[in-house]
Formats: C-alpha cells, structure tokens, sequence
C-alpha cells in the first residue's frame, strides 16, 4: 500500500553539526552514506562524543561531501563555519575551535564507509518525519518549525494528510523506490537538540515542553535498514 513519496534527504557527515540536504543516497546497513561518519570523541567522558546538548552552536557550522562517493573512502568533508569561512576535516583549527567551543578535550575520529557504528549515529539507522506531523507540531507550538530542528535523515509526504500516522507502522517494514526496505522499530523519544534553531542557535525551550506534553515526547520515528540500495528525492514509499 502506497503511503507517500520522499520529499527531503537529509545526511549529516559530522555528528551534530547541520548537514545537506541531498538529491539521491545510497542507504548502507547503517543508513545513509556517510551519516555521522565523522565526529569528536569527547575525552573528558567516557565513550561519548561531542554533540549540540553540550554545545548548541554546533548547528552553525555546516558540512557536506566534496567529491566522489566511493565504499573504499569518503570525499573530502567541508565544513562551512558560522563567519563563512571553509574548513576542512582534519583541520588543526577547526579541533581548537570546537575545544574552545565546548571547553572539552576532543579527538577527531573517522569511520569507513562500509561501517559507521550504531552508536556514532545514534540509536537506529535512520530516523523518518512526515510532513503532515511537522505541520501538525507547527499548530501544537504556535510558529513555523524547520525541520532540520529534528535531524530527520528522511522527510516523507504522505499520500493521506494523517499527523503522527508514523507511529502506527511500529513492525511494519517500509519499501522505498525499487530497492530500499527499511523496518520501523519505535518513536523518537526528544531531547533538547529540537529547542535549538539551527539558523541561530538560539534555543526555545518551549517547543520540547509542548512535545512532551502534547506527544508524549515522542516526534518521528526510527527503522532499521532490512534492505541496502539507493534512493532519491521523489520515490515512492509503500508499507507492508
């Protein structure tokens, strides 16, 4: 049964940094190519990474690939920084900035493209919005939300303008296009990452007061990749 189409492809080559918004992926086990791939190991805690709820002006700084997606590399990553100046991973600078940043010890660290761990990425491979529960929240808070605000790696226009149906396919598996499946295991469970304005860094906590006593603190859903593939902007999307 058809449910709708892929509207936006987000990836975020460094965790919690703001990422790109691509025309056509290639899902890997662990998701989308190069999805938090590369990140800060966060010294001063043990097996953590730096990420925006220490440092919330992370979102200024954005990142995508340079170049050509291979499984043996990645491309060259570009980080664009808040004064518009171009960096590179693996800069000295852009490490000395995020420590005096966040007032860390960091340590960049790089995964390969056949194998981002689980946990670099968060807590399922993928993470999926719909447009009709994005507009839904935008009445339930009052103003216009970004959806970058919820680091959906998938948004999805629904075939039926049903908010918060998501969360009704919990087991059901998803086919994307001809080749991608994809299982939905559970709701987004939010945290304060959704206060922050990705434009300013500038937080409102009220919108994750509103989530959680409107929605249970629940906004999106998580799946698991069953089947590897490519998909693009525009592809049809039917549960089963």
């Amino acid at each position: 049964m058809k449910v709708g189409h892929v509207k936006e492809l987000f990836r975020h080559p460094v965790k919690s940094f703001t990422g790109e918004a691509v025309q056509k992926a290639k899902v890997m086990p662990y998701g989308l190519y190069g999805d938090r791939s590369h990140a800060f190991k966060d010294e001063t805690r043990d097996h953590a990474f730096l990420t925006i709820t220490q440092a919330p002006q992370l979102v200024l700084y954005q990142a995508r690939f340079v170049g050509e997606e291979a499984l043996n590399r990645f491309p060259k990553v570009e980080i664009m920084t808040p004064d518009q100046r171009v960096l590179k991973w693996g800069d000295e600078e852009l490490t000395r900035e995020m420590e005096q940043l966040s007032n860390r010890v960091l340590s960049p660290i790089q995964y390969e493209p056949t194998n981002v761990p689980l946990g670099a990425i968060e807590e399922e491979h993928l993470l999926l919005v719909t447009d009709a529960s994005l507009q839904e929240i935008q009445k339930i808070w009052g103003d216009k939300i970004d959806s970058r605000r919820f680091r959906p790696n998938l948004l999805i226009a629904l075939k039926d303008n049903i908010p918060f149906i998501e969360e009704t396919w919990t087991g059901k598996r998803l086919k994307i296009g001809t080749e991608v499946e994809l299982e939905i295991k559970r709701p987004c469970e939010r945290c304060m990452i959704i206060t922050v304005n990705p434009d300013t860094a500038f937080r409102h906590s009220s919108l994750l007061k509103a989530v959680v006593d409107k929605r249970n603190n629940h906004f999106g859903v998580y799946a698991s990749v069953m089947k590897t593939g490519d998909i693009k902007i525009g592809d049809t999307i039917s549960i089963h």
